[in-house]
């Protein structure tokens, strides 16, 4: 990154690149991310969007269950899309659709017994390997980190029709 940093100063020393130092450090570190994530839940027969999926019902609390609606905002995907998620999930024995009781003409999604023990190994493998991807910062760096990374977040997530997010 400091080549590629060195690089644009170098070749547009007009343009201020300190968006570059940080964002593009954020996205290739998403990249390194994404596949240790990968590996962990390859580990735990899962892909990430499967993951996605029943970690949303797991933290939803007994009895691990949510309506599409509500899985579409938790995991940021269109219908379509949670349509596939489910119907590959539910033909896997992790979770179990049926008839809202509340809403006859709406859907509950409820994570199985298998898909709750598959989360819960899933996700304490994560932990375990995102504790060791951070075993070099020290506890009140992280939390600085942390801290600083949640405000950069909060406003794409607060202002999803601005032109945080390009639109």
């Amino acid at each position: 990154m400091d080549e590629l940093l060195a690089a644009w100063q170098r070749e547009r020393p007009e343009l201020d690149t300190a968006p570059l130092a940080v964002l593009s450090r954020v996205s290739r570190l998403a990249r390194h991310l994404d596949r240790a994530r990968r590996a962990v839940f390859a580990e735990h027969g899962l892909e990430a969007f499967e993951f996605d999926v029943l970690a949303a019902l797991r933290r939803a609390g007994p009895p691990y269950e949510l309506s599409p609606g509500r899985l579409l905002r938790e995991t940021l995907v269109g219908s379509g899309t949670m349509t596939n998620r489910l119907d590959r999930l539910e033909a896997g024995g992790l979770v179990r659709r049926r008839p809202d009781p509340e809403d006859g003409r709406g859907v509950r999604v409820r994570l199985t017994t298998c898909g709750r023990a598959r989360v819960d190994a899933a996700v304490a493998g994560l932990v375990e390997r995102e504790r060791a991807l951070l075993a070099g910062l020290p506890d009140r760096e992280r939390e600085r980190l942390a801290a600083l990374l949640r405000d950069v977040l909060l406003r794409f997530e607060r202002a999803p029709d601005t032109d945080v997010n390009g639109g």
